[in-house]
């Protein structure tokens, strides 16, 4: 159950952490009776009031988050930089860059290492990506604004949080979903579907609901996949293969059995 630099799963939590969340790592929530650090990344929970122990030493809930955080993770600003560019915008040398320069690297040093021209490019570098953060200060100001407005579209719907690839594909909005739902569920949401669509957002909406049919934390074999998928449409094996591709689904190498991806 790795997990790869180009299939990083991304929870809804993470896209409504603030900035000191997605610096820390982990957020604080409540569920029940108890409060947990969870965190970002991965989503294991530390609860409050419980000493928790990694390696010979002892720490408490919040400690323990942020110590999972580096040790597991490698800590957030490598973990961030690590992600695809469709989720950062930062290409290569940026990512490059970045890293030199949280290294406190001066510019002759970043210049060497990076093999750019002139101390004086590392420089036009730096201004640049100054006034990205500045752009991007005030893109977060304004959509503030536009979102204290009442919307007067349908929200989108929440993008699961295994999907091993955040794009277009879930660009749906709950009226949407509701629409191709109704579309190709004609006997209802628990019923056979009467086609496999070509296009990606259609699929990606019907594979959002076929996967409710499969209970998280449990292991099925192949069989048993199978009889689930056979009664919601006769090509299974394309539906376990898509399942798999857009990463709702997981199995071991051999194929002896599959889970929920979490």
């Amino acid at each position: 159950m790795s997990e790869g630099t180009e299939a990083v799963s991304i929870s809804e939590k993470f896209w409504n952490a603030s900035i000191e969340e997605l610096k820390t790592g982990f957020v604080y929530e409540v569920r029940e009776y108890s409060g947990y650090f969870v965190c970002l990344v991965c989503g294991e929970a530390f609860e409050k009031g419980v000493i928790h122990k990694e390696g010979n030493l002892f720490y408490d809930a919040e400690k323990s988050a942020s110590v999972h955080v580096e040790r597991v993770h490698g800590g957030m600003f490598k973990w961030l930089l690590g992600l695809d560019k469709k989720l950062t915008g930062l290409t290569d040398l940026q990512k490059g860059l970045l890293h030199a320069f949280h290294q406190s690297q001066n510019d002759g040093e970043v210049a060497k290492g990076l093999g750019i021209g002139s101390t004086s490019t590392v420089r036009n570098h730096r201004f640049s990506l100054r006034e990205k953060a500045k752009q991007a200060k005030l893109f977060l100001a304004v959509i503030d604004l536009v979102e204290e407005k009442p919307a007067v579209t349908s929200s989108f719907v929440t993008i699961p949080r295994s999907a091993s690839m955040v794009d277009e594909r879930f660009a749906i909005t709950e009226e949407e979903n509701a629409e191709i739902i109704k579309t190709y569920f004609k006997q209802g949401p628990e019923g056979p579907i009467s086609e496999f669509p070509k296009k990606q957002k259609r699929k990606a909406a019907i594979l959002r609901q076929l996967i409710k049919r499969f209970e998280p934390g449990r292991e099925y074999n192949e069989k048993e996949v199978n009889q689930i998928l056979s009664e919601a449409f006769s090509d299974y094996v394309t539906l376990r293969r898509y399942l798999i591709d857009y990463g709702l689904l997981e199995r071991e190498e051999d194929g002896s059995y599959y889970w929920v991806k979490l």
